[in-house]
C-alpha cells in the first residue's frame, strides 16, 4: 500500500542533538532521513510535490543553506528549517506574495516547531 502522508526530509549529522522522532506508521508525517545535505537536495529535486518540509540539522553550512533557498524548485511551498548548532536556527517559509520569509529561531522555538508539526513524540509531563 502506498504511503500518502506528506514527507519531511531530514539531513542530520551524528553530532546533532538526539530527538524523539515520531517515525511510527501512525505518525502524521512520513520522515525520511538522508545521510548528507547533497542527498537531501537530490531527493527534493525528484519528489518536491510530495515533500512538506526540509529539516537540516547540522548537515550544512549557512552558505549551503542560503544557496539551497535560492535554488528551491519553483513549486516547492514547504518549510525549510536549518539548525546550525545548539544556539542558531532559521526557518524559511513561503510568504503570501510568493516569496520566502526567513525567521531566526531560538532553541525553544525549534522544539515548539517540531512538536507543533507532530515530528517528534510527545514528551510526558512530569507531575
Amino acid at each position: 500500500m502506498r504511503d500518502l502522508r506528506r514527507i519531511t526530509l531530514i539531513a542530520r549529522t551524528a553530532a546533532a542533538p538526539a530527538r524523539s522522532w515520531d517515525a511510527s506508521a501512525g505518525a502524521a508525517n512520513r520522515l525520511i532521513f538522508v545521510d548528507s545535505f547533497a542527498i537531501l537536495r537530490g531527493a527534493l529535486d525528484h519528489a518536491s510535490a510530495d515533500v512538506d518540509r526540509l529539516f537540516i540539522d547540522g548537515a550544512a553550512t549557512e552558505g549551503e543553506f542560503l544557496s539551497l533557498l535560492t535554488t528551491l524548485p519553483r513549486d516547492f511551498a514547504g518549510d525549510v528549517l536549518f539548525v546550525s548548532d545548539e544556539e542558531h536556527a532559521y526557518l524559511s517559509t513561503t510568504g503570501r506574495a510568493g516569496g520566502r520569509l526567513l525567521y531566526a529561531m531560538a532553541p525553544e522555538d525549534v522544539r515548539f516547531y517540531l512538536d507543533a508539526q507532530h515530528l517528534v513524540k510527545k514528551e510526558p509531563i512530569a507531575a
